[in-house]
């Protein structure tokens, strides 16, 4: 129970970011948040608001999203799986659904988030990878990306790849993962943190293609933490290629295990 006859319920959510202007609820254009919310409110006849576990920009994808809600409505977890995908578009889906005690907070019982970056390094670009994979037909050296990948290892300050506008209180971040490998025509920048900076991944994996290209050294991604200086970093790689791929809480809430290598 949420307190007040409240029933807290977690949800496993996954969405093609493309037509959706990000997670948040928005003034203007439509946020994956929304759509959710109003299909979870006519499942419960009365209003829903989610809280997920990472809020994701505009054109980002997600296959391991969590959420939570608190609503009266008494529904089997069946019946919150079939009955919000009934409603919703065919870009966003309910993979699992969950009843949890009320100490479990989507967001803030979170301890690690899980992002995929793709990349389709070949010289002809993709009909069916368009939104979901940055195309660089520019040979990447991917040994060379591993290498840096692995400088971003520990707790830095991230400020190099911190969007300007990104409202987080520090920016200092623990990746507890980060890895470059290559599939025939497609590289896959896997990384965890406790948390992310706003486009963090995006402008990490920008770095990370100019090292991959020859333009930089894998040991520029040190200077470019040390220094904390966005504007010589590298660009922002596309929001199509990058994924959340899952959220890690601790063992005491036991979700469904994730499979991010179909991600």
């Amino acid at each position: 129970m949420a307190g007040d006859g409240l029933m807290r319920v977690a949800l496993g959510v996954e969405y093609d970011g493309t037509a959706y202007n990000g997670w948040q609820r928005q003034r203007i254009g439509t946020g994956v948040q929304l759509l959710l919310e109003n299909a979870l409110s006519q499942v419960a006849n009365d209003a829903v608001a989610v809280v997920c576990a990472g809020r994701t920009d505009t054109g980002v994808h997600a296959s391991g999203q969590v959420v939570h809600f608190d609503t009266r409505a008494e529904r089997p977890p069946r019946s919150w799986l079939l009955g919000a995908n009934a409603l919703l578009p065919a870009d966003i889906n309910v993979n699992w659904a969950q009843p949890v005690d009320d100490d479990f907070h989507a967001r803030f019982s979170a301890t690690e988030r899980h992002y995929r970056y793709r990349i389709l390094n070949r010289l002809a670009r993709s009909a069916l990878y368009r939104d979901r994979a940055w195309w660089l037909h520019q040979p990447l050296d991917e040994s060379r990306m591993q290498r840096a990948a692995q400088l971003l290892l520990g707790e830095h300050d991230f400020s190099a790849f911190r969007a300007a506008g990104c409202q987080a209180a520090t920016p200092v971040r623990v990746v507890s993962s980060a890895s470059v490998t290559r599939r025939n025509e497609w590289l896959l920048f896997d990384i965890s943190a406790n948390a992310f900076l706003q486009h963090m991944v995006r402008n990490l994996v920008g770095s990370l293609a100019a090292i991959g290209e020859g333009v930089q050294e894998p040991e520029w991604i040190e200077r470019l933490i040390e220094g904390r200086d966005r504007t010589v970093a590298g660009i922002a790689a596309p929001a199509q290629g990058l994924t959340l791929v899952g959220v890690t809480y601790p063992e005491r809430y036991p979700f469904p295990a994730q499979d991010y290598s179909a991600a």
